[in-house]
């Protein structure tokens, strides 16, 4: 990312290919639109696809150390979490972790007790952070509103990395971490609050009918959750030493690598979603 290989100064200062990353994100966008217009169950089956290519991208970092994920219950539930989740909903959602974590440990049992706490943890982790996380997204679709719900989920997130794009582009001098990311800078923060606060006044008043400040409010926490997703992100990659988790999407590198803040803001605008608008659903 701070290599001196030729590319143009807008694409060197944001650490990617700016044109490459645009196109993916556009055609993302417009499957994630098409999917929550028409067909809403369908945007379960995008979050479920999206999942297991990231879920291959974190076994395979893993596997680059080492160390071996159960990869059938992590696949298995990816399949299934997120899917009961949206049918069945919050008990469901526990329930089928729990399931999930307990087929780790037995499965893990196969190659002995040579690093198995090791290799058990890295397990859990992988389903705890993406198909479980993925599940409040469902749950967040399952309510009455939910396709609402999921696009101010989508656009606050996307205000977060415009905001912080520009920001920090155009006045980033001071880094918040250089150790883990040396391109988030606090004034790319400032940046990600100003406009997720904007994004989120306007769309509470706009879509839900709601007071501004709740709006201010999911924004300025959503901001939040998602530079610490980055970072998390930035420290798994730097720990398991890899660059990028993969190369699925040009311009981003690997699902993991365009959706690190998406995954925790997946249950925080499912809990504050709920908290201000309510559930919206028999559950």
């Amino acid at each position: 990312m701070g290599d001196s290989s030729p590319e143009s100064p807008a694409a060197s200062r944001a650490g990617r290919n700016l044109p490459a990353a645009i196109g993916s994100g556009v055609a993302l966008g417009v499957i994630v639109v098409v999917s929550l217009a028409f067909l809403p169950w369908l945007f379960v089956v995008v979050v479920i696809a999206t999942m297991l290519v990231a879920v291959r991208e974190v076994v395979d970092a893993f596997a680059g150390v080492g160390v071996r994920v159960a990869r059938t219950p992590a696949y298995a539930a990816t399949l299934v979490v997120p899917a009961v989740a949206y049918v069945w909903g919050p008990m469901a959602l526990l329930a089928a972790t729990g399931v999930a974590i307990l087929a780790a440990l037995l499965w893990r049992l196969r190659r002995g007790y040579e690093g198995y706490v090791r290799d058990v943890t890295a397990s859990i982790f992988t389903i705890a952070y993406l198909p479980f996380m993925a599940g409040f997204l469902s749950l967040t679709l399952a309510a009455d509103d939910g396709p609402a719900r999921v696009v101010v989920f989508i656009l606050l997130t996307i205000g977060n990395d415009i905001g912080g794009y520009a920001a920090g582009v155009l006045f980033g001098r001071h880094p918040i971490a250089p150790q883990i990311s040396p391109k988030k800078s606090w004034e790319g923060f400032a940046g990600s609050i100003v406009v997720q606060g904007v994004i989120g006044a306007l769309c509470f008043t706009l879509i839900f009918d709601a007071p501004w400040w709740q709006g201010v409010v999911v924004g300025l926490i959503l901001t939040v959750t998602a530079t610490a997703g980055d970072f998390a992100e930035s420290a798994i990659k730097r720990d398991l030493g890899v660059k990028d988790m993969g190369s699925f999407l040009p311009g981003h590198g690997g699902m993991m690598d365009r959706f690190d803040s998406l995954i925790p803001n997946a249950f925080t605008s499912w809990a504050l979603f709920t908290l201000f608008l309510g559930s919206g659903t028999a559950f």
